[in-house]
């Protein structure tokens, strides 16, 4: 394994670490699976990337089998195809195809339809999400530097 391979491992299984403490934080929320987060043009938001959630996506694509296509992506739920903006990531059967990989942005739940517990305070989250800019800047130089999800994996 090359150094950078074996570099991208250990702040991979630093972000998992990181993902877990997330998840644990927001154990008490709910979410309807309407993936109505998943569709940006209705929430008018999307998540941004970091380097190192993008190399996690990638290696949970190639894992499967590499990127959805296009016919395998999910449908629109609305007439206006070109305003809604899908997720990439999200599958015919309305699934996200790398969801134990998913990024910081699609773990926190800014669904409208959410079913809202305790969750973190607003300084855990931000602390949260400098520890991931510091393990992407550490990835790469800039690395931290957030796009969003669809300027990444988008066609």
């Amino acid at each position: 394994m090359s150094a950078p391979d074996s570099t991208d491992s250990a702040l991979l299984r630093e972000l998992r670490a990181l993902y877990a403490q997330v998840d644990a934080l927001y154990s008490d929320w709910s979410c309807p699976g309407s993936t109505e987060c998943c569709r940006f043009g209705i929430t008018g938001r999307q998540p941004y990337v970091t380097s190192i959630e993008v190399t996690a996506i990638e290696r949970a694509l190639a894992q499967r089998g590499g990127p959805l296509h296009a016919k395998k992506r999910a449908l629109p739920l609305t007439a206006d195809v070109a305003h809604e903006r899908i997720c990439p990531l999200l599958d015919r059967q309305g699934r996200c195809s790398v969801y134990a990989d998913r990024p910081l942005g699609c773990r926190t739940f800014y669904c409208e339809r959410a079913s809202a517990g305790a969750g973190p305070a607003r300084e855990q989250l931000r602390e949260l999400v400098r520890r991931l800019q510091e393990l992407a800047s550490r990835q790469r130089m800039g690395g931290e530097l957030a796009r969003p999800i669809t300027r990444v994996f988008g066609d």
